[in-house]
């Protein structure tokens, strides 16, 4: 009789890894393994033979939780939130530029008297 357990289960991990200190971590690939340490030991092996990285994850998959598609619709964007864009600011330095004008025009005169 053999001491290997045969009731195992596999499961399917999620790998990302990240490129350089500060960068996001990206997914790569999925894999299945018994348990967390084969996996990251199998992430390894095949991952850094073709890329470089300072990181890497390894997520099971049933531990990633994400909305259901009937509560995605809850993701857009309200239309009330223009404030929070940039395109606003785009005029900002003709502005500046304009007041600067001004203001010199103003004090240019104030020293000419």
């Amino acid at each position: 009789m053999s001491n290997h357990s045969t009731d195992e289960t596999f499961a399917v991990y999620e790998v990302f890894s990240q490129k350089n200190q500060g960068a996001s971590f990206i997914h790569q690939f999925s894999l299945l393994a018994p348990n967390a340490e084969v996996a990251l030991a199998m992430a390894r092996d095949n991952f850094l033979r073709r890329e470089h990285c300072v990181n890497l994850w390894v997520v099971k998959r049933d531990d990633i939780h994400t909305l259901a598609p009937e509560e995605r619709m809850y993701l857009e964007r309200l239309d009330n939130k223009s404030y929070r864009e940039t395109k606003g600011y785009g005029d900002l330095p003709s502005k500046w530029r304009h007041h600067k004008e001004e203001y010199e025009a103003k004090h240019g005169k104030a020293n000419d008297k």
